[in-house]
């Protein structure tokens, strides 16, 4: 049996990661799947709703690293990382996205001389200033296998002098996670608890510090908010960061005096998909999310300067808007007049991506 290290660190790597281990476990794998939770996310409800959500089982490992700054928590897990692969000598490691955990994973496992594959490969948004943009660039660098999700990513990489036979187009195993839940998410009450109904609310999931870290730009988003929250009601799940953001630049009082915004505690994975398939339209920073509502069709308004994941703009259902107050609003009300883009469906987002990956594991 091949041991291969599956690595998830903060939960955007949960959904990643979660289709990937359950193929792996398949009698006729050929794979001793391990998985390792570096404990980079540290918050436990939020995690925990997570892992149960998808089916994750316990993790093999939890290394525990928690908070800190980039180089601390960066160090912290490749320490406890390394310890880890020389006690249990794995044929391969796997890790997906762009978070700290996957380049301290990368770098301890090159450097031993153990294969690297990175899921989500070749993703750029070109802009340096973001932490995730290194994180991408030195992963793929030392990566022997680059499982791509777009068409971007492998244009990228042989800009970049990767050798094209590492290179595999598997598609998004984010829209396996979200095609083998989509049936149960449907019989989460969460919208129901809240009185909304189907179609009648808009989304918005509000985290990146380049948005909440600075007074000034997060008081022009909640400038556009306050205008969209009278022609249309909102949900917004308060990230932890934004939460606590808001309190410290005062502006926790404004938000809550918008009347058509309905704050909730961040929501596990079956909630939040209940409530993103059955929103009028989505507002957010967040990648993956960008990625959803391509798939399902729903209009995404990209509150980012710039997008790594591109397709979801050229052919997909997501502008970007950035943190521009008129033209979030300006953009919100031409979703609400019925005259939004249509898009498609990206190639391979089939929810067979993860079946693709453990196909090329297994013969390598």
């Amino acid at each position: 049996m091949k041991k291969i290290v599956n690595v998830v660190g903060a939960r955007p790597n949960f959904m990643k990661i979660a289709p990937i281990q359950r193929e792996m476990s398949r009698d006729n794998s050929g794979i001793q799947p391990f998985l390792v939770h570096t404990g980079q996310h540290y918050d436990e409800r939020m995690s925990k709703l997570f892992f149960d959500d998808l089916q994750l089982p316990q993790p093999d490992v939890y290394l525990g690293v928690g908070s800190g700054s980039h180089a601390g928590q960066t160090a912290k897990v490749m320490v406890e990382f390394e310890t880890l692969c020389l006690t249990e000598k794995p044929d391969m490691i796997l890790v997906v996205g762009d978070v700290n955990s996957t380049l301290a994973c990368s770098l301890v496992a090159a450097k031993l001389h153990i294969p690297v594959c990175h899921v989500e490969a070749g993703l750029r948004s070109f802009d340096r200033r973001m932490p995730e943009e290194i994180n991408r660039i030195v992963t793929d660098s030392i990566s022997d296998i680059l499982f791509t999700s777009e068409p971007s990513g492998n244009i990228n990489l042989e800009k970049e002098g990767v050798d094209p036979a590492k290179i595999v187009y598997v598609g998004n195993v984010m829209i396996d996670s979200l095609l083998f839940f989509k049936e149960k998410s449907t019989a989460s009450p969460v919208l129901e608890q809240l009185e909304f109904t189907s179609g009648e609310y808009a989304l918005v999931t509000l985290h990146r510090p380049s948005n909440v870290d600075q007074p000034d730009t997060l008081n022009q988003i909640l400038d556009a908010f306050e205008v969209i929250q009278q022609d249309i009601p909102i949900i917004l799940p308060i990230h932890p960061r934004t939460e606590k953001n808001l309190k410290r630049f005062g502006l926790d009082e404004r938000l809550k005096s918008m009347t058509g915004i309905r704050l909730l505690p961040p929501q596990g994975y079956l909630d939040f998909m209940k409530l993103s398939h059955n929103c009028r339209f989505v507002m957010t920073d967040s990648g993956g999310i960008q990625e959803e509502t391509t798939f399902l069709g729903i209009p995404c308004l990209t509150l980012r300067e710039n997008t790594e994941r591109p397709v979801t703009v050229e052919i997909g259902t997501s502008e970007i808007v950035w943190n521009d107050t008129d033209k979030i609003i300006a953009n919100a009300r031409k979703i609400l007049n019925g005259k939004w883009k249509q898009g498609r469906v990206p190639e391979l987002w089939d929810g067979h991506t993860a079946e693709r990956i453990v196909e090329v594991l297994t013969h390598v």
